[in-house]
């Protein structure tokens, strides 16, 4: 399950404002957890515009997640060329991408976000 940045952003430092759903997802242990290079540079760009929702240390969030068993989805071409056929339902570029990745892999995306989920494809909206 690859999850999007809310999500790992919530996962990360304040689990409770995650749904039951979301965490009955994230507890399953049959399920691997996923985190997108491209929630690692949204947070980081977000972060250093000074928005409060991304007051995070991108470095320090990668590196947690990686100790606690999290894979990286690295980009690559094949998911930016994807990006081109999705319905024009979301502008954010980055959650774009995540659609594309999850897509491509043929691994389902978490999210919270409406309007991520109005996209066609494996999504699971928590």
């Amino acid at each position: 399950m690859l999850l999007d940045t809310h999500i790992l952003l919530c996962a990360a430092n304040q689990p409770e404002r995650l749904s039951a759903k979301a965490m009955a997802l994230l507890e399953d242990t049959e399920h691997e957890l996923l985190f997108s290079a491209a929630s690692i540079w949204e947070i980081a760009i977000k972060n250093s515009l000074g928005r409060a929702d991304f007051k995070v240390d991108a470095r320090v969030l990668r590196r947690g997640l990686l100790d606690n068993d999290y894979a990286e989805l690295a980009i690559v071409s094949a998911h930016a060329v994807f990006v081109e056929s999705l319905p024009p339902i979301h502008k954010d570029l980055f959650d774009r991408i995540l659609v594309a990745q999850a897509t491509v892999e043929g691994i389902t995306l978490i999210t919270s976000d409406i309007l991520v989920a109005g996209y066609p494809g494996p999504i699971i909206l928590v």
